[in-house]
């Protein structure tokens, strides 16, 4: 197949596109490269990727309609994956209108061109954030996602919303993915593992928010790699003769539109989770306690049923595991003997 992947430098952009081109597929990488964290991890992650037969680089930014347009009108895809985005709770309180171009304008853009260019299946990103104030775990695709707890949530539940409206009216396949603390090697730097392992190195303190007292679903990238090519390579309802019914006057069609969480679907305490860096890291923390944080919940855990049953995903790697892996990564990619 040929893939578009939008976001193609970060984190999950770049894990997806080695795995799609390691089992043939062509792959077309758009990212803007902007710099909300380091661009020379960006650059790392995006140098491995040219050195692979299949794959191309573009550098767009995906608010600005007029540099997608070139995009889609240079190539056809079979297959969107779009994974570009403004990512982070706290930095959307700083700067909101960053999360206004990119995961609004940015994603109604995507959506035009997909519906313009007749793509066969556009898979995105939404966020375990969705579920905002609702208190119910583990969540669940069919719980309440009305009460976000910041802007970026906010933004991704839009998303949804959005994908939804095309998939109605003009029949668009869509999938998205509420992602649930990604963690790994080549992570984000903003990220608590990534933070984490820098300071305790450093051996300056490490901000522990809410005393500790979270909890988290930490998702091994191998994990959520899996789980996004199987959904790329299966369209969300087959397509054929809409079904369709009467309900308060109004025609409803069926729509290919399907929403997974997809995660570990096991809770972990932050303080047995700093306990397993100390371990592999031979080092102990310095805790800055702090106050829980606007915008953050105290706890996260998916409900990945549907996913399963769907699509047979099975997240394998145990935290501990994956800890030791980041810890690997993060002294050779920074050239750190102890």
């Amino acid at each position: 197949m040929k893939i578009l992947v939008t976001g193609v430098a970060g984190f999950i952009g770049a894990s997806l596109s080695n795995l799609l081109l390691k089992r043939g597929d062509v792959v077309i990488g758009a990212d803007n490269l902007n710099d909300y964290y380091d661009v020379r991890l960006k650059e790392a992650r995006l140098g491995m990727l040219r050195e692979k037969p299949g794959f191309t680089f573009y550098k767009v930014d995906i608010s600005r309609r007029s540099e997608l347009s070139t995009l889609f009108s240079s190539a056809s895809f079979d297959v969107v994956v779009h994974l570009a985005a403004q990512a982070g709770v706290r930095y959307s309180m700083e700067n909101p209108y960053a999360y206004i171009e990119a995961n609004l304008v940015g994603f109604s853009n995507i959506l035009e061109e997909c519906r313009h260019h007749e793509i066969s299946h556009l898979v995105y990103a939404s966020s375990s954030s969705v579920y905002g104030a609702n208190a119910q775990l583990p969540s669940s695709e069919d719980d309440n996602t009305d009460r976000p707890m910041s802007l970026y949530a906010a933004t991704k539940k839009a998303n949804e919303c959005m994908a939804h409206a095309y998939s109605h009216l003009y029949q668009l396949p869509t999938t998205g993915l509420r992602f649930f603390t990604v963690y790994g090697p080549w992570g984000r730097p903003d990220m608590a593992l990534f933070k984490f392992t820098k300071n305790i190195l450093a051996g300056e303190p490490i901000p522990v928010y809410n005393d500790g007292q979270m909890m988290r679903d930490f998702t091994y990238i191998d994990d959520i790699i899996a789980g996004l090519s199987l959904v790329v390579d299966r369209l969300p309802i087959k397509l054929g003769k809409s079904s369709s019914k009467k309900s308060m006057g109004t025609v409803l069609k069926s729509a290919p539109w399907k929403i997974y969480n997809i995660g570990n679907s096991r809770r972990v305490q932050l303080m047995d989770y700093i306990e397993m860096l100390e371990t592999h890291l031979g080092k102990k923390a310095c805790l800055d306690l702090q106050p829980m944080q606007d915008g953050d919940v105290s706890a996260t855990e998916a409900d990945i049923t549907n996913i399963v049953d769907d699509l047979g995903y099975q997240p394998k790697v145990e935290v501990n595991e994956g800890i030791a892996h980041f810890v690997s990564w993060y002294r050779d990619y920074y050239r750190i003997s102890t």
